[in-house]
C-alpha cells in the first residue's frame, strides 16, 4: 500500500491534442487503504494553465495540488 498522497486534480492531454481535467477524491477504508474516485470533467482547454485556472475557478485548487501523466 503506497502512503505517498495523491493528489487531486489531474491535467491530461487527449487524442486531439486539447487538454482535459479529472477531479480525484481520496477516501481510506477502515484498514487505511485509500480508495480513489476519479471523475473527468466535460470541459476541454487548449492550456494546461487554462485547466489550471478552471480547477481554481470551480474547485478551490491550491498551488501543488495538480498532477499531470
Amino acid at each position: 500500500m503506497s502512503k505517498t498522497a495523491i493528489r487531486p486534480f489531474l491535467v491530461n492531454k487527449d487524442e486531439e491534442g486539447l487538454f482535459r481535467l479529472t477531479v480525484r477524491d481520496t477516501r481510506y477504508n477502515s484498514q487505511g487503504y485509500p480508495l480513489v474516485t476519479a471523475r473527468l470533467q466535460q470541459e476541454t482547454f487548449k492550456t494546461a494553465a487554462a485547466a489550471k485556472a478552471h480547477a481554481r475557478d470551480y474547485f478551490g485548487a491550491k498551488p501543488g495540488e495538480y498532477a499531470s501523466k
